[in-house]
C-alpha cells in the first residue's frame, strides 16, 4: 500500500506538531489559534493501531517528512493553518480511505478521526478565501518550476 505510509508519515508528523509530555487535556497555542484536547488520548488511539498500520506499510523508503525539524520550523503564525490543513487532509483523505478488514482498528481510525474534527473546528481560518486565491497564484511559479526540475 502506498498510501499507508504516507499516511504514517502526515499522522507522525501530526502527533509530533502537537504532542508534549501531559496527561489529560492541553492547550495549544498555535499562532493566533489556541485550541485545547487530550492529545493524551489520540496518541493512545494511535498507539494501539501503530504497529498493524506500519506491518502492511511496503513503500517504506518514502518519507513525507524527511526530519521532525521541519515542523519545528514552522513559523508560529502558520502552525495554525498547517494543522487545519494537516487535518483536512487526514479527514477527507486518509481516514476516508484507509481500508482493512480489521474492525478494532476501523474503531480506532474512526476515533482519531472524532478527534481531528474537534480539533479542526476550534481552528479558525488561516486565510481570508480571496487572499488565499491571490497568493496560491502568486506562488505558482514555485509549483511549476519543482515541476520542471523533477526528473
Amino acid at each position: 500500500m502506498k498510501g499507508s505510509g504516507l499516511a504514517f508519515s502526515l499522522l507522525s508528523a501530526m502527533f509530533y506538531l502537537l504532542w508534549t509530555p501531559s496527561t489529560g487535556l492541553k492547550t495549544l497555542h498555535l499562532g493566533s489559534c489556541v485550541i485545547t484536547t487530550n492529545l493524551q488520548e489520540i496518541q493512545s488511539g494511535f498507539s494501539a493501531i501503530r504497529d498493524s498500520v506500519q506491518a502492511r506499510d511496503g513503500n517504506i523508503d518514502t518519507r513525507i517528512l524527511r526530519r521532525m525539524g521541519s515542523l519545528q520550523d514552522t513559523k508560529p503564525a502558520d502552525r495554525c493553518c498547517l494543522l487545519r490543513h494537516l487535518l483536512r487532509l487526514y479527514l477527507d483523505r486518509v481516514f476516508k480511505n484507509y481500508q482493512t478488514s480489521d474492525h478494532h482498528t476501523l474503531r480506532k481510525i474512526s476515533s482519531l478521526a472524532n478527534a481531528f474534527l474537534a480539533i479542526k473546528k476550534d481552528l479558525r481560518l488561516c486565510l481570508e478565501p480571496q487572499a488565499a486565491v491571490v497568493k496560491a497564484l502568486g506562488e505558482l511559479d514555485i509549483l511549476l518550476r519543482w515541476m520542471e526540475e523533477t526528473e
